[in-house]
Order: C-alpha cells, then sequence, then structure tokens
C-alpha cells in the first residue's frame, strides 16, 4: 500500500491548493485597451467577498490571472493543488456561480486525488469543464 501524502501545505508551509481565476474574461475592448470592469474582476470579486466567511479560505487562496487563453468560454476558474488532478472551468456566469465555485473547491480539498465526480459537482460546474490535467507524476 502507498502512503498518499494529502497535507493541505507544502514543506514550506504555504498552501499548496490554489483557486485561479481569470480576471480577463469577458471583457469589453476598444482601441485594443479593456474597457471598464470585466466579467473575470466581477467573478473575482464576488468569490474573494464569499471567501471571507470560507472555511478554506487560509488553505486555499484565490489566485488572479491576467488570461487563462480561454477566451471563447469565459468567465474561467482553475482548482489545482500539488499530487492532484487539475481542472479547468470556463462558461460560468459571473452573477449566478461564485457559491458554486467555493462550493466545488472544497470538494477538490478533501479529494486525496482531486477527482471530482461529475455527479457530485455543483450544478453551476457540472458544464463547462474545458480540461482535466492529471497530477505531474503519476
Amino acid at each position: 500500500m502507498t502512503a498518499v501524502n494529502i497535507s493541505a501545505t507544502s514543506n514550506l508551509g504555504e498552501s499548496s491548493h490554489t483557486l485561479f481565476v481569470c480576471k480577463t474574461c469577458a471583457s469589453v475592448w476598444q482601441d485594443g485597451k479593456r474597457v471598464g470592469e470585466s466579467g473575470g474582476e466581477k467573478l473575482l470579486q464576488k468569490l474573494e467577498f464569499l471567501a471571507q466567511d470560507w472555511e478554506l479560505r487560509d488553505q486555499f487562496p484565490i489566485q488572479q490571472v491576467e488570461c487563462m487563453s480561454a477566451c471563447n468560454r469565459s468567465c474561467v476558474v482553475a482548482l489545482a493543488a500539488q499530487g492532484k488532478t487539475t481542472y479547468l472551468f470556463g462558461d460560468l456566469a459571473v452573477d449566478d456561480c461564485a457559491s458554486a465555485v467555493l462550493e466545488c473547491a472544497s470538494q477538490y480539498y478533501s479529494k486525496p486525488d482531486g477527482l471530482l465526480p461529475w455527479s457530485e459537482r455543483p450544478t453551476a460546474l457540472k458544464k463547462g469543464i474545458l480540461a482535466k490535467i492529471p497530477p505531474i507524476g503519476r
């Protein structure tokens, strides 16, 4: 039997889980420059607001990303952790999905391998999966 390390922190004491949020998603562009607040920025703000009361806020930081190259499927988030499958979700409705994203992140956190069966995911994350990337070294 192989022991699996499901620790929430790396050897450096930093969180091994990250919720990435594309802040460029659903932007309006004029003359090659972004105008106003993007859908990704709105989603990020909602996630950060809800995460203030989230039990995993210290173990599962939210990290903004300039672009995740899924512009035609915005808004986009990714769940990643050391030794776990990485998930990339798109087509997320800014107004309706922030709590579902944190619920899914909680499920992901509790799974040693990070696998999120379709039937267990919140409704907002059952569709729109863009990638499921296996962990390095497995």
